[in-house]
């Protein structure tokens, strides 16, 4: 499996450094690099890569400035590249695979190839059973109908958690689902937070969301599940968006790519 990866940056010394360490990993493949925002936009829209490495600080359009510019199509994964940490918060609610400070280390990169190439595996596994799904509906109809109702009376309510245990600051704390108001993404970690309480799981968002019910546990945002039965009133916001406001009283956006889920509430 090759990972088809670009470079952004506006230092050459920055990226040359980059293509010399990635040189090692023979699955990761090169195909372009990009001085400036505008142009790493117009490559990721262009070439479809599986693999960005992103600088934050640049001229113009900066690394989060590009993430929202390449939304409309399905982006690539990202991994942000900087010399300031405090941009490190806003990295992982971009939702990436990694945060690198410059210079980068060598043991850390080796880390975050290898969880690359577990969330493509995890994206290409789907894709598969997908096309599959879609190639036996065509030349065995019946046969696919049976695979999905069959695999429909799987998804019942006993195949998903109850108690999910989760090791925070050295303790571990066993958390009843029902009780879980929403989730968010930070990179490879999952912040859970309960009516009174938040703590912090080390799962992909991919992997929870198997554990999770999909009648009750919903995405509303890339980087946000939410517990449909603690939503108490629906906000509207501008550009179509919307907030939802919970049981504590915590409100969290829905972004337009969801809007299907506030739908269920409105009558």
């Amino acid at each position: 499996m090759t990972i088809r990866t670009v470079l952004v940056d506006d230092e050459k010394l920055a990226i040359q450094g980059l293509q010399l360490r990635l040189e090692r990993f023979e699955d990761v493949e090169i195909i372009a690099t990009c001085a400036n925002g505008r142009e790493a936009i117009r490559t990721i829209k262009t070439e479809k890569p599986d693999l960005v490495f992103l600088d934050i600080q640049m001229p113009g359009f900066d690394g989060f400035s590009v993430v929202k510019g390449v939304m409309e199509i399905e982006p690539p994964l990202f991994v942000f590249v900087t010399a300031f940490e405090e941009h490190a918060i806003r990295a992982f609610e971009a939702n990436a695979v990694n945060y690198l400070m410059k210079p980068v280390d060598e043991v850390k990169l080796a880390d975050t190839i290898e969880r690359v190439r577990q969330r493509l595996a995890e994206k290409r596994g789907v894709e598969e059973a997908e096309k599959l799904m879609t190639v036996l509906s065509e030349v065995a109809p019946e046969a696919a109908e049976e695979f999905v109702e069959s695999d429909g009376s799987a998804d019942s309510a006993d195949r998903f958690e109850k108690l999910i245990n989760i090791k925070d600051r050295g303790q571990i704390f066993r958390v009843e689902v029902a009780s879980i108001e929403h989730i968010e993404a930070a990179g490879d970690y999952m912040c859970i937070y309960t009516g009174d309480n938040s703590l912090i799981l080390r799962e992909t968002m991919k992997d929870l969301e198997r554990r999770l019910d999909p009648r009750t546990f919903q995405r509303v945002h890339r980087s946000t599940i939410v517990n449909l039965d603690q939503v108490r009133q629906v906000r509207p916001h501008t550009n179509g968006e919307c907030f939802l406001v919970l049981e504590s009283g915590a409100e969290v956006k829905v972004s337009r790519s969801y809007r299907d889920v506030v739908a269920r509430f409105v009558h």
